[in-house]
C-alpha cells in the first residue's frame, strides 16, 4: 500500500526541511509540499514531530554461543525491540570461534536470521584464524554480499587472532575493498591481570574493569592502528570506551591511517560505579572494554560532536541475570560479557545528546544511520530520506515522555541496564521499506519482513 507522511520535519545528516514524504513500492518516490497521495495511499499525519531516516546500529549479537552459554535474544525477538526503538537495519557480528570452520559458520549465523527478522540485516564476517583455506572461504563470502571483516583481540583461546594472521586478514581486506571491524584489547596482557586478581581472591564483578584498563584497550587500538598502516587496509574500532583508546585512534589518523571510530551508548551514559554494586548487581553491567570511570564520557560525547568518533551502536549482548550472569558468582571472568541495549539507543542518545545539547539532530542521524550506510556499503539505499531510498522512516515524536524499565521492554532478556531511567521522546511510527511495522510503540508488523543485504565491497 502507499504511504504518504504529510507535516512532518524531516532530519537527514545534511539538515531539516519541512516537506511531505510519498513511497510506492517499498522506496521513497518524491519528498515536497503539498504532496497528492494515489488512490489506496494510507496517510499519517507528522505534525509536531521528526522523520528521521530508519536508524542502524552495526555492531549487535543475536546469536552468540559464549562463555559456555547463548544469548537470549533470537532474531524474532531482537528485531522487534530494534524496530520499537526505531532501527530499521542490523549488522550482526559473525562469530566463530578459533576452531570452526568458518564456512559452516557463516550458514550458521545466516540460517538463525532467515525469515525470522522483521527489519532488514547484514553481517560482519569474524576471522578468528587464517589457514590455508582462510583467503578462499573469504573471497567467496564477500562475493556474495558480506563485505566487512570483524577481528579480535581480545579472549585468548576463543577468538583471539594472531599477529601473523591479523596481518594476513589486513592484507586480504586491503586487497578486496573490505572494512575490517576490530575489538582492541590484549589478550595476553587480559589474561594474565585475570589471573593475578583471582590468585588474590578478589572475584566479584568489580574487579573486571581493573583487569582489562584503560591502557590495555589504548594498546590494542596501538596494535591494530600499526598494522593497518602498514597494510594499507581500512579498521574500525569497535566500542571505544575511553579517552587513551580514543587518542591512540586520532594520533593514527593524524598519520593517515584509515581508522574509523564507534561509541556505545552504555559507554556515553554508563560509568563503572554500576559493575561495582553489591550483591553480584553489578554483574549486570560486565561487558568489554568494560564501563570506565565517568570521565571518560566526556571525551566520548565530545568526539561524538566533533566528529573524531562515527557512529553510536550497542554491542547489544542479551544474557540474562539470574541463570547466566550467575555463572560468574564466585568468578568475575565467568560471566556472560555484555549489556543489552538494542531498543534503547536511539531514545537515549535523543534525550541525553540532543536535549542536553550534547549534538544536533543532524548529527545523531548521522552517528546512528548515515555514516554506518557509508561505511558498510549502504548508501543511499539506507541512511537517508532521499528520492530512490527505502522507505524506512521513522516518525519520532519528541513530546513524549517514558521510563525504561525491563517489565515493558520487548528484548527477550530478565533486567534491563537503564531501569528507571527517564527518556524524552520516541518514535511514534516505523516503515521497514514502506511496511509500518511499529504504531504506538506497539510492533504491529509482519516477522520475516527483513531482507538480507548483499552489501559491495568499498575499495577502500
Amino acid at each position: 500500500m502507499p504511504l504518504l507522511i504529510k507535516n512532518a520535519t524531516i532530519v537527514n545528516a545534511s539538515g531539516l526541511l519541512a516537506a511531505d514524504v510519498l513511497c510506492l513500492d517499498e522506496t521513497i518516490s518524491e519528498i515536497g509540499t503539498n504532496l497528492r497521495a494515489p488512490a489506496g495511499t494510507e496517510v499519517i499525519d507528522g505534525s509536531g514531530q521528526y522523520l528521521f531516516p530508519g536508524f542502524i546500529d552495526p555492531h549487535v549479537h543475536i546469536h552468540l554461543p559464549f562463555m559456555g552459554t547463548s544469548a537470549k535474544d533470537d532474531w524474532t525477538s531482537a528485531s522487534r525491540a530494534a524496530l520499537i526503538g526505531g532501527t530499521t537495519t542490523l549488522i550482526e557480528m559473525i562469530c566463530p570461534a578459533r576452531g570452526d570452520e568458518l564456512r559452516a559458520a557463516y550458514e550458521v549465523w545466516l540460517s538463525h536470521a532467515a525469515g525470522k527478522s522483521a527489519c532488514d540485516y547484514t553481517f560482519h564476517m569474524g576471522v578468528p584464524r587464517f589457514d590455508a583455506q582462510t583467503a578462499a572461504v573469504l573471497r567467496q563470502i564477500v562475493k556474495e554480499g558480506i563485505a566487512s571483516f570483524k577481528v579480535f583481540l581480545a579472549y585468548a583461546g576463543a577468538f583471539a587472532i594472531e599477529d601473523d594472521e591479523l596481518f594476513a586478514v589486513l592484507q586480504l581486506a586491503k586487497q578486496l575493498g573490505v572494512i575490517v571491524t576490530a575489538h582492541c584489547e590484549n589478550a595476553t596482557l587480559v589474561a594474565a591481570m585475570q589471573q593475578q586478581l583471582l590468585s588474590e581472591g578478589k572475584t566479584g564483578p568489580e574487579w573486571h574493569e581493573p583487569s582489562r584498563p584503560t591502557s590495555v584497550e589504548a594498546l590494542g587500538v596501538q596494535h591494530l592502528t600499526t598494522f593497518a598502516e602498514l597494510t594499507g587496509a581500512h579498521v574500525y574500532i569497535v566500542h571505544t570506551s575511553c579517552a587513551a583508546a580514543l587518542n591512540e585512534a586520532i594520533a593514527a589518523r593524524q598519520r593517515g591511517v584509515n581508522v574509523t571510530v564507534e561509541a556505545l551508548i552504555q559507554h556515553l551514559l554508563l560509568d563503572k560505579s554500576y559493575a561495582e554494586r553489591g550483591d553480584f548487581e553489578g554483574a549486570k553491567f560486565v561487558m568489554s572494554p568494560p564501563l570506565r570511570a565517568a570521565e571518560n564520557q566526556d571525551a566520548l560525547w565530545e568526539g561524538l560532536a566533533t566528529g573524531q568518533i562515527s557512529t553510536v551502536a550497542t554491542d547489544h549482548a542479551p544474557f540474562d541475570f539470574v541463570g547466566q550472569k550467575d555463572l560468574g558468582r564466585d568468578d568475575f571472568t565467568k560471566i556472560p560479557n555484555g549489556i543489552p541495549s538494542l531498543q534503547d539507543r536511539i531514545n537515549l542518545l535523543y534525550t541525553y545528546g540532543v536535549q542536553q545539547k550534547r549534538i544536533t539532530l543532524p548529527q545523531m542521524v548521522d552517528m546512528a544511520s548515515t555514516q554506518a550506510a557509508q561505511l558498510f556499503g549502504l548508501f543511499p539505499r539506507k541512511g537517508v530520506i532521499a528520492v530512490g531510498s527505502d522507505a524506512d522512516l521513522v516518525v519520532f515524536d519528541p513530546q513524549y515522555r517514558g521510563v525504561i524499565a525491563a517489565a515493558t521492554h520487548a528484548m527477550q532478556v530478565d533486567y534491563n541496564a537503564f531501569e528507571g531511567t527517564a527518556t524524552g521522546g520516541r518514535p511514534s511510527l516505523v516503515t521497514v521499506r514502506g511496511q509500518i511495522q511499529v504504531h504506538d510503540g506497539k510492533f504491529v508488523g509482519t516477522i520475516g519482513r527483513g531482507q538480507l543485504l548483499r552489501r559491495q565491497p568499498g575499495h577502500f
